[in-house]
């Protein structure tokens, strides 16, 4: 059998698509160069690997048994069910339960703010003879990650990231995607799902990295035959969300992908890939020959990408801003609820009733009768009483305003930020930057989070490196939003052997790059700063083609976005200016011509109409300033405009 049919056949596993060997479904493994050093082949993965492989897993699990409890208990909390956890733990005062979204809110607020600044990658050249490939790159990478869905695995990213503390990006490549081409394939993964070393702080220095998955039993028999009587008995407990309603997990059996990585001879690792359920080994790189001597990924790291929040020394997850705000909004939801209580007591009138008092507690119980009965004579305070209570006093409510204010400045969701603004404050320019002002918090938290981009977009650019062997069409938007084609290949990306210098062999070379990361949308503030800006060149008069150096001189020392296209507008505008000179002379000599046949005096005209040449413009005969166009000339209504009219005319045989 075919080994990429055989292969195909026993992938097929739980997930929807699932990270496939490389060469698998069109991309074909490159062979090593010729000059790279040999792997001894290692003993082929069997039940027995697999079996220390889980004991491991299980110690990975234990590790980070205090994370997975803390990403599930601030899931509750997201949701507003943390009432339920302070039953359990025995700090619920009882009464009321009310649940404020003030946590809620600030989350929300942040996840705005980051999808606000969407990330684009520009691939920057390291070498001069690489600017071509980095603007392709430059230019084909959106479309990668439009097709990958990317934006819909940033938010959910971002919404992890911040309930969790930690976002991860799996970045695969998937061969069933392209009709069977394959292509990139960028996941949103779950932490409660991962499992690395503990100790460590980067996840790149694990030496093992393990992704389960629960898949159902009847779809691991249907695509593994030799599963039919293995399944069950899990290797490990995976840890499980509280859901309202309740989720069967009985008749699922969970499947591990396996990274690890090993030395190479020579230096360097390679990474390898194993999948198996149980004792049983459904994919393992190591008994594949051509992924022995290369690794299951030619950039050899795992192919996980975690974008931390805030850091925590000694792990690579960090902390989130439910960590941080629970505490608060725990005071503000058991204040709330005395607050409640109180005002429920209160409004309901209730009273103190001797037992020798004769009232018929029915009939004064029930609010539609008029009279109410009272055996007796006597019927006073001291027989019938109401109940008073007091209402909740001012120091109560101060400490609730003080915890909400303090959850507000902690995740740095002010009023301002949200749109509300001091009062007195009425200008657009001044709430902008109010806003702003009240924005550095997320400023900080997406630069972080355009670190971790940065890493996802390098290793598509290693996927493209190794996988993109035959070209492909993408649609780029080209200048001015006009829609261009391009094919695109990884030939000028591979590793070419450059040539040896006095007989030394140099090795190979291979193109690497650099990643700036934008944001393709811009704060209001910036847009009113920049526009703001552009009037005040404007006014200046930086786009005058008269003071198109001066102009250049002054933007030398400026620093702003968009400056390039302001020095290539001045430049532009200084070369017309010349053009214009030239068209001034020219029409000189063709008035003086004119003049000489006609015995006219447009010349004359002409050269007292117009400004001289390489000045402002000056007062024209009538006192007034000479009328300009967009590129410093006289328009055709001033008195040099109306000049060239007539000198043009007279040009005109008769």
């Amino acid at each position: 059998m075919d080994w990429k049919k055989k292969r195909g056949e026993e992938l097929e596993a739980g997930q929807e698509a699932e990270p496939l060997p490389a060469g698998e479904g069109g991309g074909t493994a490159e062979k090593a160069p010729s000059g790279a050093a040999k792997m001894v082949p290692r003993a082929v993965i069997g039940e027995e690997e697999v079996r220390q492989a889980a004991m491991t897993l299980q110690k990975y699990k234990e590790g980070k048994a205090n994370l997975e409890r803390r990403i599930i208990e601030n899931e509750q909390w997201f949701k507003m069910l943390h009432w339920a956890q302070l039953r359990k733990e025995g700090k619920a005062p009882g009464g009321p339960e009310p649940a404020s979204a003030w946590l809620f809110n600030s989350i929300a607020n942040k996840h705005a703010d980051a999808m606000d600044s969407f990330p684009k990658p520009n691939v920057l050249p390291r070498e001069e003879g690489d600017r071509e490939d980095a603007k392709m790159l430059s230019a084909i990478l959106p479309v990668v990650l439009e097709r990958s869905g990317f934006e819909q695995v940033y938010s959910d990213v971002w919404w992890y990231k911040l309930k969790a503390g930690t976002g991860v990006y799996g970045v695969y490549w998937n061969p069933r995607l392209e009709n069977g081409l394959g292509d990139i394939d960028i996941r949103k993964l779950d932490l409660l799902n991962l499992f690395w070393e503990p100790g460590i702080s980067d996840i790149q220095q694990s030496r093992n990295l393990f992704s389960v998955e629960l898949t159902d039993n009847e779809v691991l028999r249907s695509r593994y035959p030799a599963l039919k009587d293995r399944l069950g008995g899990d290797v490990i407990d995976v840890a499980k969300y509280i859901y309202d309603d309740t989720v069967d997990t009985t008749d699922k059996t969970v499947v591990v992908d396996w990274y690890y990585k090993v030395e190479r001879p020579g230096g360097g690792k390679l990474l390898h890939y194993v999948k198996f359920v149980g004792d049983t080994v459904l994919f393992a790189s190591e008994n594949e020959p051509q992924y022995q001597e290369r690794g299951f990924y030619d950039h050899g790291e795992y192919p996980v990408v975690f974008d931390t929040l805030f850091l925590e020394e000694g792990t690579p997850a960090g902390f989130g801003y439910i960590d941080i705000m629970r505490d608060a909004q725990g005071y503000i939801d058991r204040l709330g609820g005395a607050i409640l209580k109180n005002t429920l007591v209160g409004a309901r009138p209730r009273f103190f009733v001797k037992d020798t008092a004769s009232v018929n507690e029915e009939e004064f119980g029930d609010l539609s009768k008029d009279f109410v009965h009272v055996a007796g004579t006597r019927l006073d305070d001291e027989n019938l009483k109401q109940i008073t209570v007091e209402p909740v006093s001012g120091a109560a409510l101060n400490v609730l305003q003080m915890k909400i204010d303090e959850l507000k400045e902690t995740s740095g969701n002010r009023d301002f930020s949200q749109g509300s603004t001091a009062s007195g404050v009425t200008a657009a320019s001044a709430i902008a930057a109010l806003q702003e002002a009240g924005g550095k918090l997320s400023r900080n938290m997406i630069d972080d989070g355009y670190e971790a981009f940065s890493d996802m977009v390098t290793l598509c650019i290693e996927l493209i490196r190794q996988f993109y062997d035959e070209p492909r069409s993408f649609r780029i938007m080209g200048g001015q939003g006009v829609e261009q084609f391009a094919l695109f290949d990884n030939r000028r990306l591979r590793p070419v052997r450059q040539e040896g210098v006095f007989g030394v062999d140099t090795g190979f070379r291979r193109p690497v790059f650099d990643i700036e990361v934008v944001s393709q949308k811009a704060s209001p503030f910036n847009t009113i700063a920049q526009n703001e800006l552009a009037k005040e060149l404007f006014s200046m008069g930086f786009f005058n083609p008269q003071l198109s150096d001066q102009a250049l001189c002054a933007v030398e020392l400026m620093d702003f976005e968009g400056k390039e296209m302001v020095r290539q507008k001045i430049t532009q505008n200084g070369t017309l200016l010349q053009m214009v000179q030239q068209m001034q002379a020219q029409m000189q000599k063709m008035a003086l011509i004119i003049d000489a046949q006609n015995g006219t005096s447009v010349s004359g005209e002409l050269a007292g109409a117009g400004p001289e040449i390489g000045r402002p413009a000056a007062s024209s005969a009538d006192g007034t300033e000479a009328a300009m166009d967009a590129v410093g000339r006289e328009s055709l209504s001033s008195t040099a405009g109306k000049a060239r009219v007539k000198a043009a005319g007279a040009a005109v045989p008769r």
